[in-house]
């Protein structure tokens, strides 16, 4: 596919913003859950980055990364939640 190089570039820009603002989110909270579902977020914008990075190298090695990131980010939330839920991580310990 021959995409336009505008639009990888418009592409990138709007992940990289939705990087920072997921990010942004990770840091300021207010709550572990919030905390949970931006560390989520980011993950799937690293699996949408991945994929750009296949779009642009004409590569499909970015597409195994992909897969590798989503996994890990799945198992990531999945493990966080069950932490939240436990009550391991209390919601009046986060900053």
């Amino acid at each position: 596919m021959n995409l336009p190089h505008w639009v990888l570039a418009v592409t990138a820009a709007l992940l990289l913003l939705s990087m920072v603002l997921a990010s942004v989110r990770i840091v300021r909270g207010p709550h572990a859950a919030d905390r949970v579902v931006a560390l989520d977020m980011l993950s799937l914008l690293g699996v949408a980055a991945a994929g750009l990075a296949a779009l642009v190298a004409d590569s499909t090695a970015f597409v195994d990364i992909a897969l590798g990131v989503a996994l890990i980010g799945f198992l990531a939330t999945v493990a966080f939640a069950a932490f939240i839920e436990r009550g391991s991580i209390r919601e009046e310990d986060t900053p």
